[in-house]
């Protein structure tokens, strides 16, 4: 159980292991890629029941967990992770339940209100190694968002992560190896798996010759219209004068129908659509972080002791959807709003969850003219400091109002800004496409923005493959199931799987000759989290021994179909994972008791019982 304020949407126990798999067929995932060249006093986790029991010693109870996960309708690889673990805890002698809610609901929950146990989900895509300071940071325990939502705090882990800021190179290396191990020791949550990411694009319509993942602002910026044509419906129609060229896209994610605001976490898996809509200074292209919004970027001279200086120059003529010029008073607000959204109205700042690591690096933001900026950074080095400059720039003149307080009770304890609630549709950007039309958990549409510099070719300092959006409409059409993007996919009554294709949809989509499948290993692991806060999950031995129970191979094998690699670190995708924690057939600390996904549960017990618990002589684990 968990003590939430509100209770679920559903409350679930684990799956019947009697009752028959409803996956589709599976591709294995070698063969196709050879084929296919405030928050923080929010509720603490466990029930009413479970805090009596570890006061009274003199009659302990069992011990008691809930894992939250989102339904299989949602994502059905997390909720059989999470029925999986459930299944195991049981056989340890632990009472577990699965908790199945909604994305927001979920999100809602771990990230703002703290109300969990344990949780199965997605971590935010973790391509720098920087990204871990907020995650797990001691300072940012008592703040929102995905900002150390575990509670976890260790001294030396905090010092690591200021340290690994400041180093450049090898040094910078060898601190983030000793990070990794230790948080590899300490577990606030566990790396479970990286999942590929396959999406299917309709050749007669769209070209796409590789490159950045398809459903990235950067991506949709390098599809090409095949012969000037696109989807109409349930025909394929040659453009006329008249008649808008769209790329109809399949979304299984109804909430980007809903809201539209960068900074709202719960509503945010990925910032592809809002990065579409709002530009930053930079954006990551082709594995480099490369001038966007900003022409270039004039670095000062570093003394070794402050932060780095940049002066960075704004591309000429660029403008917000609504004609106004962006200015470097604009790039300045952002820096300002983001660190504090309520702009100094209340007593203590409230700043933006969703980009709190990136906001952190900026020290100061002072306009020299219209065009150009001076940002003084942090204690850090270049390599961290470009970070930075990934966050959207917001316009003064439509958020500088959002600044005032908004009560939103149930979702948020304590005050919040309207910026942070705001749904933002019809919201003045400067990205490539601009916002048209939506109907509510169906569908959204975007259109090309001809007067952003993509389309006016002032691609300085990009490659030639990132020439802007060649469609005149972006469409995306929500679909209730990976099912559904395939048959649609397949029929020619979309282009594209914006999100991607589950690993039962592969395999007829891939035999299709019309269709081309296209795989990236994602950067935002499978993991699961842990509510440090309260007993036992405050105990690191207890949560080791819990992750013994993950044996991650299996759960590839059969929850992912082989479409994931299993991992240790949460930097796996990165190039920065010491030898120690390299996956080789089992995790190299905490191994699986048991073989080809059969737990040995004596063995499993024993890790309980050295972490100082007991067993009733019926096998239920005590609370200590």
């Amino acid at each position: 159980m968990t003590n939430s304020p509100d209770p679920p949407q559903t409350a679930e126990s684990t799956r019947d292991p009697n009752r028959p798999r409803d996956d589709g067929p599976s591709l294995d995932r070698r063969t196709l890629l050879g084929g296919l060249a405030s928050a923080g006093m929010a509720a603490t986790a466990g029930c009413a029941k479970k805090a009596h029991s570890m006061l009274n010693r003199s009659n302990p109870e069992q011990v008691s967990l809930s894992i939250k996960t989102v339904p299989a309708d949602d994502d059905p690889v997390a909720t059989r992770i999470a029925r999986s673990l459930a299944t195991r805890l049981k056989q340890v002698g632990i009472d577990a339940t699965v908790e199945l809610l909604r994305r927001e609901n979920l999100l809602i929950d771990v990230l703002f209100k703290q109300s969990f146990d344990l949780y199965v989900w997605q971590l935010p895509p973790l391509t720098d190694p920087d990204a871990l300071r907020s995650l797990v940071h001691s300072r940012f325990v008592v703040e929102p968002g995905w900002q150390n939502p575990f509670g976890y705090a260790n001294l030396g882990v905090d010092d690591l992560l200021e340290r690994q800021r400041r180093l450049p190179g090898s040094r910078r290396q060898d601190v983030l190896s000793t990070l990794q191990e230790r948080l590899a020791q300490t577990l606030p949550f566990v790396t479970i798996a990286f999942p590929s990411q396959v999406r299917a694009v309709r050749n007669e319509t769209v070209s796409f010759q590789g490159g950045p993942e398809i459903h990235s602002p950067v991506g949709y910026c390098t599809l090409d219209a095949v012969g000037g044509t696109g989807t109409t419906g349930n025909e394929t129609a040659t453009t006329t004068a008249a008649e808008p060229r769209t790329l109809t896209a399949t979304l299984s994610d109804p909430r980007q129908t809903e809201n539209l605001n960068p900074l709202a976490t719960e509503y945010r898996d990925g910032w592809t659509i809002p990065g579409l809509l709002y530009d930053p200074l930079a954006r990551a292209v082709d594995g480099e972080i490369r001038p966007w919004l900003a022409r270039n970027l004039d670095w000062g001279q570093d003394d070794g002791r402050d932060g780095p200086v940049a002066t960075v120059t704004l591309r000429e003529d660029a403008t917000w959807h609504d004609g106004t010029p962006i200015t470097a008073d604009d790039v300045a607000f952002t820096y300002r709003f983001l660190s504090d959204t309520s702009l100094g109205r209340m007593e203590s700042p409230l700043p933006a969850p969703a980009f709190r690591g990136q906001s952190t690096l900026v020290e100061s933001a002072m306009p020299l003219d219209d065009q150009r900026i001076r940002l003084s950074f942090v204690p850090c080095t270049r390599d961290v400091a470009w970070r930075a400059l990934t966050v959207p720039v917001l316009p003064r003149h439509d958020w500088e109002q959002a600044s005032k307080q908004a009560n939103v009770p149930g979702v948020q304890n304590g005050p919040v800004t309207r910026a942070l609630v705001r749904d933002n549709i019809a919201p003045v950007g400067s990205g490539p496409l601009r916002y048209e039309s939506r109907a509510v958990r169906n569908s959204l549409t975007l259109v090309r923005n001809d007067d952003h510099f993509l389309h006016r070719g002032d691609t300085e300092g990009l490659p030639s493959w990132v020439d802007g959006f060649d469609f005149d409409e972006l469409t995306f059409r929500v679909v209730p199931s990976a099912a559904v993007a395939r048959d649609l996919v397949l029929a020619g009554d979309a282009d594209v799987s914006a999100s991607p294709l589950r690993p039962g949809a592969v395999q007829e989509v891939g035999a299709s000759s019309d269709v081309t499948l296209h795989v990236r290993d994602s950067s935002a692991p499978y993991h699961l989290g842990f509510n440090v806060r309260a007993a036992p999950l405050s105990n690191t031995r207890f949560r080791q021994a819990l992750a013994t129970l993950l044996d991650r191979e299996h759960l590839v094998d059969e929850v992912f179909d082989g479409f994931a690699r299993p991992a240790v670190s949460p930097l796996a995708a990165t190039d920065s994972v010491p030898a120690t924690l390299q996956w080789a057939g089992s995790d190299p600390l905490f191994p699986f008791p048991g073989e080809d996904g059969e737990l040995d549960a004596d063995r499993a017990r024993q890790a309980f019982i050295d972490a100082g618990y007991r067993y009733t002589n019926d096998g239920r684990l005590l609370a200590r």
